[in-house]
């Protein structure tokens, strides 16, 4: 069993109370960070100008207190891994329909199991349909 680092459990003290459920279930099995939960303006327009997500301030799900969206990914972070990042995503999915949390994930936008048509890939990106 895995336990959130200082940081991850900072940001999961911002999430839904889905979000927190779901997040915690995860750690017990999976070790795991939690990079965003809620955004502030200047934060998610600092995103935006990187190229990290589309949405300006307030748009997101990320916006909203206590938040609607997560970042969260596999520990340790390997960036260039991207099988990792969609077995990663799988799983987060299917824990989420366990526990009949609905939620969307950035690497599958449309819930269609074609992770080719995206236009923009968000693959540590997970919010509530809601």
């Amino acid at each position: 069993m895995y336990a959130w680092g200082r940081k991850s459990a900072k940001n999961l003290d911002t999430l839904n109370g889905q979000l927190i459920m779901l997040c915690n279930n995860i750690i017990k099995d999976v070790d795991c960070t939690i990079l965003y939960g809620f955004r502030n303006k200047r934060e998610q327009e600092r995103l935006f100008d990187e190229g990290k997500t589309t949405k300006h301030f307030p748009h997101s799900k990320h916006n909203r207190y206590p938040s609607k969206a997560v970042d969260i990914a596999p520990y340790p972070i390997d960036w260039y891994d991207i099988n990792r990042f969609y077995y990663f995503g799988g799983y987060v999915i299917a824990r989420a329909k366990d526990l009949d949390i609905p939620i969307r994930w950035g690497g599958d936008w449309d819930g269609d199991f074609q992770v080719k048509d995206q236009n923009f890939n968000d693959l540590v990106h997970f919010e509530l349909i809601i």
